[in-house]
């Protein structure tokens, strides 16, 4: 064992309870939850977290919104700290508002394991949202295909970002000079590495395959009643799963969270993104207002907290099912080996730039791709809600307000997302990232 670990803890009984039928002994979220928060700091043997988490595999435990929304409260506990007020203050300052997009922070992220290999599309989308959104990026090296997100921004050439440089002390720095951030999975959650080499022993997806999307350190909402008001740092989300079934536990943990604006997607082909080769199946969350809310209807709903934390909220949220294709978008379907596989990081680099640099034709299939997961991201925030816009050079200022399957002003985002790399936009704020984690 690690010579910083603290006390064995022995979690036998609750093994014992959880294998092989654990609802006859009701196994609670919070037992399993408090079992997982010994991983990480190293206070369980290695046989014991194995089995704990073979356990949760085959028993399908974990796979219910409820285990998965207090574990990644647990693995965000473990965390190392921000100072959430400071990083507050600096958003509330650079965060621009617009339509119902109230300025806070974004991410897009997928689980992986979708063996599909394709084009490290959330990690491009992330770079060309924040153009009109604070990002941040939660992401790794690779575990499951060629390029991980970390990968291809170290990649980048002739000067990568330096990732380890972003840290929870140096973080609200990073957003006083650009709206990216890519928040280094070992830089902030360091005790996943009592469990990583169990892991690959193991050879199976654990429930830590599904918990790093859930578990962005700079999250601030954990699990909640429906009468809490917390507001978290990340207002919006886009998370992919590789499997369809995981679609609806996903967006029921994010509500047992307290998240208010995310899009929940599974391609039809098993894909952790929205496919651009036909249907995509998707869980939204939306907000709604609740007709028992005492307090004025006008009242700006900023980024606070209500001092009672019993009141009823000034809104609901609900999730809403439906699927998107590619023609709701505007574009036509592609199959996947048109936009993969996935090549070495050093090779999707290369193309990152081509797209930021608008060097990419505007109808090719990987173009299409990103594009229709990044006008997602937009829509989710509610940056497209508006009636107009003003993004800047080339912005014409006419919003396309179609609107889609699940209400959403997917073609507005599709306008957003080229308006982006045209201008320069995001090619501007990935130069800001890597010249500022540099410097630090």
């Amino acid at each position: 064992m690690d010579e910083n670990a603290e006390t064995i803890v022995l979690i036998t009984p609750l093994l014992k309870r959880m294998w092989p039928a654990p609802g006859k002994e009701n196994v609670t979220a919070a037992e399993i939850a408090a079992a997982i928060s010994h991983i990480f700091t190293n206070s369980l043997t290695p046989v014991q977290t194995g089995a704990l988490l073979t356990a949760l595999h085959f028993t399908g435990l974990d796979r219910q919104p409820e285990v998965l929304s207090r574990c990644a409260q647990a693995m965000r506990n473990a965390s190392s700290q921000i100072d959430k007020k400071v990083l507050r203050e600096v958003i509330s300052k650079r965060g621009r508002k617009e339509g119902s997009y109230r300025g806070g922070l974004c991410d897009i992220v997928g689980t992986g394991g979708d063996s599909h290999n394709t084009f490290n599309i959330s990690t491009t989308s992330s770079i060309i949202a924040s153009s009109l959104l604070l990002i941040a990026k939660h992401g790794n090296r690779a575990s499951t295909s060629k390029s991980g997100s970390a990968d291809l921004l170290r990649s980048i050439a002739p000067k990568a970002p330096i990732l380890e440089n972003v840290t929870p002390t140096s973080i609200a720095e990073v957003y006083s000079n650009t709206n990216y951030a890519f928040l280094f999975a070992p830089t902030f959650h360091p005790g996943m590495r009592y469990v990583a080499p169990i892991r690959k022993e193991l050879g199976w997806r654990t429930i830590f395959n599904l918990l790093g999307p859930l578990s962005n350190p700079v999250d601030s909402t954990g699990q909640i009643s429906a009468s809490s008001s917390s507001i978290s740092l990340v207002e919006a989300r886009l998370i992919g799963v590789a499997r369809k079934d995981l679609g609806g536990a996903f967006a029921q943990s994010l509500v047992l969270s307290g998240a208010r604006k995310a899009l929940v997607v599974c391609g039809d082909e098993e894909l952790d993104e929205l496919s651009c080769a036909g249907p995509t199946h998707c869980w939204m969350l939306r907000e709604k207002p609740n007709p028992d809310f005492k307090g004025s209807p006008h009242e700006e709903d900023d980024d606070l907290t209500t001092s009672d934390e019993e009141a009823p909220p000034r809104n609901l949220v609900n999730i809403e099912n439906f699927t998107l294709s590619p023609s709701d978008f505007g574009f036509p379907e592609h199959p996947l080996s048109t936009v993969g596989p996935g090549k070495e990081p050093s090779e999707n680099a290369e193309t990152l730039l081509r797209i930021l640099r608008g060097e990419m034709g505007d109808d090719d299939p990987l173009m299409h791709f990103v594009l229709i997961n990044t006008a997602s991201l937009f829509v989710v925030s509610g940056i497209c809600d508006g009636d107009s816009s003003s993004m800047g050079g080339g912005d014409d200022g006419k919003v396309i307000t179609e609107k889609g399957p699940g209400g959403g002003r997917w073609k507005e985002g599709v306008r957003r997302a080229r308006w982006a790399i045209k201008s320069g936009a995001a090619l501007r704020e990935l130069e800001r990232f890597i010249e500022v984690t540099n410097a630090l």
